[in-house]
């Protein structure tokens, strides 16, 4: 499963447009080993499969933008001639259904753990974030005794003058 597409490959895939992680219908031709108008087509001929929150083609503005952003070459040499289509993760749970073949099963269940994935980590980050913020407003209340605290704690650490005065005497081996 891993070898047919690595994680990382379909992480950087995945693009966040209109609010939606989504990925975009060459990208997604590819990792299913078909052609992007076969893909396509599929999507025109089940409509009621794909709403407007599972896919959506992109505007030309878009389009353009993300093809400044990410280096696409233009179309004006054979290329896509209309914008690409996105696919949110329950898309890409659909066009597994439309396509019907057993690499488009296999994909599809490695795109899905990553969309999986994708939420812990972000759910991750996001717990992270509210502890810190929580321990930021504890802490700012007790900020000048925390302060007094560390500068008590610098003046322990710091060592004593040394004075350059010689020492008179003699001092016994223990």
């Amino acid at each position: 499963m891993n070898a047919l597409i690595p994680v990382e490959q379909i992480e950087d895939r995945i693009l966040l447009i209109r609010g939606h992680k989504v990925l975009l219908d060459f990208d997604l031709a590819k990792m299913y080993g078909v052609l992007v108008p076969q893909l396509n087509r599929q999507v025109r001929r089940n409509p009621l499969r794909f709403p407007e929150d599972f896919a959506f083609q992109l505007t030309n503005e878009e389009w353009e933008i993300l093809k400044c952003q990410k280096g696409i070459s233009s179309s004006g040499w054979g290329g896509r001639r209309h914008a690409p289509y996105a696919f949110s993760e329950q898309g890409v749970s659909m066009l597994a259904s439309v396509l019907s073949s057993e690499r488009a099963a296999l994909v599809n269940v490695a795109i899905i753990r990553t969309f999986v994935r994708l939420r812990q980590l972000l759910s991750t980050h996001k717990e992270l974030a509210a502890k810190l913020g929580e321990l930021e407003k504890k802490l700012g209340a007790h900020d000048t005794q925390i302060r007094s605290l560390f500068e008590a704690i610098r003046q322990l650490m710091t060592p004593p003058a040394q004075d350059n005065k010689r020492r008179i005497g003699y001092r016994a081996p223990l």
